[in-house]
């Protein structure tokens, strides 16, 4: 039987290990960390004794590759979909986008032509803009059979080094409509500001999440800790169908010979030989992986260290009473751009009756009982550039004090404690010629591939491209030994 490492239990390396074992290979999996998930983790928050996501991680009904990796886990009872969004107007007004009953591209405009913070002339050159971006360019979705935009020709806006705000500008787009329509709509997407977000990206959001079909625009968010899904359901599920995982093991080196990958090194002196080596860490850490001369000899990869990296800050608060109604809301115009509320602790799932029982909980449940009357709230802030953890206190008073104006409830509130987690490098930038960096899955090693979200997929730093890049790199194993067998 072919024998495959997976190197990077992130999501990439957890769909690439899904496939491969589905493909009858065998499969083991080394991750550097304790837990599965990579950047989709948790950490523990000892005085309610639950898993809180670091950031919080969404889909959209767009993402086909990644709802089918969830259904063949068993993950996908963890999420739950919605059918509306939610916008809360710079004017605090409540809006909601949702489809209407007419075909594709059409079931969002009603929603779009009813924003009443926006003038009706802007209203309607956001929508003749809208249609001028999204029929402008390559035309079809990219498909994980091709490898998506391999060889496609770039539109010229993308040859210029345009950004989106700079096309929207040229589009008779005017500021108060790049700040209180576009950011909402393509800033929470792709993790950064309209003045670095590249046309072919903000192009990609627009056709696949809002125009394509009628429901790529609805939300799934998770229902349970990310650690949950992904370290304990997706690890027991890869286990029980075969495949080793090696956590807490970090792959220190891959030995190369004669132009193969012939074994890897483990920082823990140990080291194995296998007959494919799937790479599946982040776009910063794969150069660590060769010698020198090794990397100098896969001159693919050497447009990777000009991938920038765009950051993302969440603001975890936890409070002695609701004040959100809503399951979560985008907050126009606004430091916070997103908030999402979690249910009261002793109605929010534990292991119970939606989920398999068979996941036991936090080892230390037991000592922190759940808080009833603490309320639970996160705020995601997108493209966070010049936030620093340091500033803590700063931004902690900025949102509140935006929560405020929106919620008067929050002024009676007591805010029980609060976290800033900021991630440098959560994604990367996806900046103007970003596509001409990201390298394909394949590699000059015939029995090296390459997964994760950064590599070329035709999709942004998304759980979709992740899990796409996993399948799309098994599919270059199997074709590899397809021509040798």
């Amino acid at each position: 039987m072919t024998r495959v490492a997976v190197i990077g239990g992130g999501l990439s390396g957890l769909a690439a290990a899904a496939a491969a074992v589905d493909a009858g290979l065998e499969v083991e999996l080394f991750e550097a960390r304790c837990r599965l998930g990579g950047r989709a983790g948790s950490f523990f928050d000892p005085l309610s004794g639950e898993l809180v996501d670091y950031g919080q991680h969404v889909a959209m009904g767009c993402c086909t590759q990644w709802a089918e990796f969830c259904r063949r886990t068993g993950i996908d009872q963890c999420f739950q979909r919605h059918r509306r969004l939610w916008l809360i107007g710079p004017d605090g007004i409540t809006y909601t986008l949702g489809a209407a009953p007419l075909p594709a591209p059409f079931h969002l405009l009603p929603s779009v032509l009813s924003l009443g913070y926006l003038s009706w002339g802007e209203r309607c050159r956001a929508v003749r803009a809208m249609a001028a971006l999204a029929t402008s360019g390559p035309t079809g979705p990219p498909t994980v059979a091709a490898g998506c935009t391999i060889g496609r020709r770039l539109g010229d806006a993308e040859s210029h080094g345009e950004t989106i705000a700079a096309w929207l500008r040229r589009h008779g787009q005017t500021d108060r409509a790049l700040t209180w329509l576009w950011s909402p709509l393509l800033v929470s997407a792709l993790s950064e500001s309209l003045e670095r977000i590249s046309v072919h990206a903000a192009r990609h959001v627009l056709r696949e999440g809002f125009m394509t079909n009628r429901r790529g625009y609805e939300l799934i968010v998770p229902r349970v800790s990310l650690c949950e899904i992904f370290d304990q359901r997706v690890g027991a599920w890869l286990e029980t169908h075969g495949v080793k995982i090696h956590r807490g093991r970090r792959v220190r080196h891959l030995e190369v010979e004669s132009g193969r990958v012939v074994a890897l090194h483990c920082a823990d002196g140990t080291q194995g030989s296998f007959d494919f080596y799937l790479v599946a860490v982040p776009w910063r850490n794969v150069r660590r992986l060769f010698s020198p001369p090794v990397w100098q000899a896969l001159p693919e990869l050497a447009a990777i260290e000009q991938i920038a990296a765009a950051p993302i800050a969440a603001l975890h608060l936890w409070w002695d009473r609701p004040f959100l109604s809503l399951p979560h809301a985008a907050l126009v115009g606004r430091l916070g751009q997103w908030i999402f509320a979690r249910p009261p602790l002793s109605a929010s799932s534990r292991g119970k009756e939606d989920f398999s029982p068979s996941v036991a909980p936090h080892a230390d449940d037991a000592r922190h009982p759940p808080r009833p009357n603490e309320y639970y709230t996160q705020v995601v802030i997108s493209a966070a550039h010049g936030i620093h953890p340091s500033a803590r206190v700063h931004v902690f008073s900025r949102v509140r004090q935006e929560l405020e104006q929106i919620w008067p409830g929050v002024r009676q509130a007591r805010l029980l404690r609060a976290r800033l987690v900021v991630e440098p490098a959560a994604v990367f930038s996806v900046e103007p010629g970003l596509e001409l960096r990201r390298p394909v899955q394949r590699t000059s090693v015939p029995n090296l591939v390459l997964a994760g979200d950064w590599t070329r997929t035709g999709w942004p730093a998304t759980m979709e491209s992740a899990v796409r890049s996993g399948y799309l790199a098994v599919q270059a194993i199997r074709e590899t030994m397809g021509r040798f067998a």
